[in-house]
C-alpha cells in the first residue's frame, strides 16, 4: 500500500488550480498570513541571520555524524523505558505501527499532525485493519473530513475557504442542531473542539510526529499552536512517535537555537504556542502520560541522500517558508504538486523519495527567483538542487524531445561565444524588423507556450551582452 502520486500530471493539476476561483481566493491568505509576518518577526531579532548560520551548522554537523547520534538517541530512549523501532521504508513503518496498535488492543487512534504519517499512508493502512484514525490538528481534521491530502506542511487546509468548512461540518456532524450558527471562524473552531474532545478520551493509542529528536536526552519535541498534540501524547495508554531519521539534533541547547528561527520562519511568531518535550513513558509519581512509549524512525531513502548533491535537503526543519514565498506555489497551491510535499522543498524531496521519472515536472516548476533559499532558516540551496534534478532528468531522456533538442542547440551556441553573439544580434534585428509595426507578437514559432497566454514584446535596442560590455567599458573608464 503506497500513497498515490499525481506528480506526473503536474501540468494538468496546475491548469485546474489556476482555473479554480475558490482555490485562488483561499491562496490569497498565504501572503497575508505568512510572508509579511515572517519579515516583521525576523526584523525584530537582530541576530536572526546569525541564528540561521548556526542552525545550518548544527544540522550539517548532525548529518555528518548521524549514525553516532542515532545510536545515542536509542540508548537514551531505552534507558527512559521506551522502545525505538527502525523502518527502512514506508511498508515497514506501517507494519510496525499496526503491530503496536494491535498489541495495545486499539480501536481508535488519535493523531497529531505528521507529514511522515502522510508519506507512508498510515491512515488508510490503519483503516484497512479495522482501526479508526482521527486527525486532531484542526487543519488535518478538516482535510480528513474532505478526504484530501494536505496542501501545505504547516497549514494543511490553507486551500479551503470558511464556507467550504461550514458545509463539511454540516455534512459530517449530523447529530448537531442543523440550525446552529457557523458563520464565524470561532464557532467552527468551537464545534471542532467539541467533536474532537470525545475522540481524545476514547483513543487507545496516540501518534505524533516530531520536529526534533534529541540525542542527548532521548527526547522527542513537537511544536504546535494547538493543544491537540499534548492531548494526543498524554491521554492514550500508548504513545507512538513517528519521525524520519534526519530529525536528530545533538543537544537541547541546539534545539533552543533552532527554535528561534523555526516559528519566525513558519508563522511569524517569536515562539509557537506549545513546545512539548516527551521523554519516555509515564514514570512512578507522574500524574499522567502513556504507559508505553515507542519511537518509529523512518529512513525511506534518506540515508541514500547522505554524501550526495541532495544531502543539504536533509537540513529541512519543515517550516514551510519556501512555499509561502514561492510564486509558483502561490499560484497553484499544494495539491498541484501531486504528493505529500509541495513547493520548492517538495520539488527537491519528492523526486528523491519517489523517483525523478515520477516527479520530474516538479523541479521545472520554478522561476529560480531564489526567494525560497533567501528565506530558508537553515539556508538550503533549493534552486541549485532543482537544477541538479533537471540535469538528471535531461541525462535520462525524461524531458520531451523538443526540449532536449532546443537545449542542445542552445548549448552549441553557448560554447561558441562569438557565434552566440552574432546569432543573438541577427535574431534581435530580425524580430525587431518583423514586429516594428505592432510592437508585439501574438504568435511566434518555437514560442507557442509563451504566446498562448501573452504577447511577446518586440526586442528593442542592443543585446544584453552588448550592453554589458558597453557598461563595463564605461565603468573602467
Amino acid at each position: 500500500m503506497t500513497v498515490h502520486s499525481t506528480s506526473p500530471q503536474f501540468k494538468d493539476n496546475a491548469r485546474r488550480a489556476l482555473a479554480a476561483p475558490e482555490l485562488q481566493s483561499a491562496l490569497a491568505k498565504v501572503k497575508r498570513g505568512f510572508i509579511d509576518k515572517r519579515a516583521a518577526a525576523a526584523a525584530r531579532l537582530p541576530e536572526f541571520e546569525a541564528l540561521r548560520d548556526s542552525a545550518r551548522d548544527i544540522k550539517d554537523h548532525t548529518l555528518a555524524h548521524l549514525d553516532l547520534y542515532l545510536e545515542r538517541y536509542e540508548e537514551k530512549v531505552t534507558a527512559s523505558g521506551g522502545s525505538v523501532h527502525y523502518a527502512r521504508n514506508a511498508e515497514e513503518a506501517r507494519e510496525i505501527i499496526l503491530s503496536i496498535c494491535r498489541e495495545a488492543g486499539a480501536s481508535t487512534v488519535t493523531k497529531g499532525k505528521s507529514m511522515i504519517a502522510e508519506e507512508i499512508g498510515l491512515n488508510s493502512h490503519l483503516e484497512a485493519a479495522g482501526i479508526r484514525p482521527v486527525e486532531t490538528d484542526l487543519g488535518e481534521y478538516i482535510i480528513q473530513l474532505r478526504n484530501e491530502m494536505p496542501s501545505h506542511i504547516i497549514a494543511p487546509s490553507v486551500h479551503v475557504t470558511a464556507a467550504q468548512i461550514e458545509a463539511d461540518f454540516r455534512r459530517v456532524h449530523k447529530g448537531l442542531d442543523p440550525r446552529r450558527d457557523l458563520s464565524e471562524p470561532v464557532k467552527l473552531l468551537g464545534e471542532a473542539r467539541t467533536m474532537l474532545r470525545e475522540q481524545f478520551l476514547a483513543a487507545d493509542v496516540g501518534v505524533t510526529g516530531a520536529n526534533f529528536l534529541v540525542a542527548e536526552t532521548g527526547t522527542s519535541i513537537i511544536v504546535t499552536n494547538e493543544g491537540n498534540g499534548d492531548l494526543t501524547q498524554i491521554l492514550p495508554k500508548t504513545h507512538i512517535v513517528l519521525a524520519s531519521i534526519e530529525k536528530l539534533v545533538p543537544t537541547l541547547e541546539d534545539v533552543a537555537q533552532i527554535l528561534r528561527v523555526l516559528a519566525r520562519s513558519a508563522t511569524g511568531q517569536d515562539m509557537s504556542v506549545y513546545t512539548t518535550l516527551s521523554t519516555g513513558p509515564r514514570r512512578v509519581g507522574d500524574l499522567d502520560g502513556p504507559a508505553a512509549y515507542h519511537v518509529v524512525l523512518l529512513d525511506n531513502g534518506r540515508s541514500a541522500m547522505l554524501g550526495t548533491k541532495f544531502q543539504d535537503m536533509l537540513r529541512c526543519i519543515r517550516c514551510g517558508a519556501c512555499m509561502n514565498h514561492c510564486p509558483v506555489y502561490q499560484a497553484v497551491g499544494g495539491h498541484a504538486y501531486g504528493w505529500v510535499y509541495p513547493g520548492p522543498m517538495g520539488a527537491v524531496l519528492t523526486p528523491t523519495l519517489i523517483g525523478v521519472d515520477k516527479a520530474g515536472h516538479l523541479p521545472n516548476a520554478s522561476t529560480f527567483c531564489g526567494r525560497c533559499e533567501s528565506v530558508c532558516p537553515v539556508r538550503i540551496p533549493l534552486p541549485k538542487m532543482m537544477r541538479h534534478w533537471r540535469e538528471r532528468e535531461f541525462e535520462r531522456h525524461l524531458t520531451p524531445a523538443t526540449i532536449r533538442s532546443g537545449t542542445k542547440l542552445w548549448g552549441f551556441f553557448a560554447r561558441r561565444p562569438m557565434l552566440y553573439r552574432l546569432a543573438t544580434r541577427l535574431g534581435m534585428g530580425a524580430l525587431g524588423l518583423a514586429g516594428r509595426a505592432r510592437g508585439r507578437f501574438r504568435w511566434l514559432p518555437l514560442a507557442r507556450s509563451w504566446t498562448k497566454h501573452r504577447d511577446f514584446p518586440v526586442p528593442q535596442g542592443d543585446t544584453f551582452q552588448a550592453r554589458w560590455q558597453r557598461e563595463r567599458g564605461r565603468r573602467a573608464a
